[in-house]
């Protein structure tokens, strides 16, 4: 049986992503070795915190040249932090260049309404994925976020919410998948579209 390997760079919240994936009978490996990344079946970025933060320490430990060599053969998926690294930069406290594997930038959020953007909104799918295979449009998945992705290109845009203003809440480009909610932290709702991603390259 494979595996999806779960990128270890010191700003993500492993535990509960690797629990969710243990309950759904999902193996994984907890890994900064890009040894495990290149066998593994599927790759999971999580992350929290400030981007810039984030971009230096993948770069620091060269794991954002191995991500972008192993998003060409197999599905790559990122949560919060995680899907906006995936972006071509990010402008949160500086500039900063980001993996480049989705068009676009991440910039704060534009909204009238309080900011962190903390708790459940519900999904609009823009584009078809079958990252939200069997997850009803309209379906609540839990957020906690200041930024997010403007994409580039509005193909790469899979899942949308509404906070004041239209917010980019999933993207995909490729095996390249991205994730603004916690689909950890989103219930039933969000097993399912973990469960898809781990069957994506099996």
């Amino acid at each position: 049986m494979g595996y999806t390997a779960i990128v270890d760079y010191g700003v993500g919240n492993l535990k509960s992503v690797t629990n969710a994936m243990d309950y759904l009978g999902l193996k994984t490996c907890i890994t900064s070795d890009p040894k495990e990344l290149e066998l593994a079946d599927a790759i999971i970025l999580p992350g929290v915190g400030a981007f810039p933060d984030a971009a230096d320490k993948l770069r620091g430990t060269g794991l954002d040249q191995v991500l972008v060599a192993q998003a060409e053969r197999k599905p790559i998926l990122g949560i919060c932090l995680g899907m906006q690294l995936l972006f071509d930069r990010g402008e949160e406290v500086r500039e900063c260049k980001g993996l480049r594997l989705v068009p676009g930038c991440v910039r704060k959020i534009e909204t009238n309404l309080k900011l962190p953007h903390i708790g459940w909104n519900s999904l609009s799918y823009p584009n078809p994925s079958p990252l939200f295979a069997g997850v009803e449009e309209g379906s609540y998945v839990y957020f906690v976020h200041s930024f997010c992705g403007v994409a580039a290109d509005p193909a790469t845009v899979i899942a949308q919410t509404d906070y004041g203003i239209p917010v980019v809440a999933a993207v995909q480009k490729g095996n390249v998948y991205g994730c603004q909610f916690h689909p950890e932290k989103s219930g039933e709702v969000g097993l399912q579209i973990l469960k898809n991603f781990g069957g994506l390259n099996r």
